[in-house]
């Protein structure tokens, strides 16, 4: 922590409930405007064919559609991977659900 930081915590009213929830505010009104920053760049990428086979490339080597499991240390390893595609999908689902059933089609047709 900074001087400036130190000098600055050290004057806060820690009893200024205003101060308090306008900082609170402030925060909020940031991560909101990241998350919308976010879901712009994901719709962005999944908008075209190339970004969905890759969020495609993604998800397979993430694992998602496989065991984990190994009986080693190993699978710790891979859970982590696999929890990062779970994310993933989650985006998907949460930010534009019908692009998931799009990219199983694109899918498919391109194993065909």
């Amino acid at each position: 922590m900074s001087k400036v930081q130190h000098n600055n915590n050290m004057r806060r009213d820690p009893t200024d409930i205003r101060r308090q929830e306008a900082e609170a505010q402030r925060d909020e009104r940031a991560a909101k405007a990241k998350r919308d920053k976010e879901v712009e760049d994901f719709k962005e990428v999944v908008r075209t064919k190339q970004g969905r086979r890759f969020i495609w490339r993604l998800l397979e080597e993430a694992g998602v559609y496989r065991s984990s499991f190994t009986g080693t240390s190993q699978t710790f390893f891979l859970e982590g991977q696999r929890n990062m595609g779970l994310l993933l999908i989650r985006e998907i689902h949460e930010i534009c659900p019908d692009v998931y059933t799009l990219m199983l089609k694109e899918q498919e047709s391109h194993d065909n």
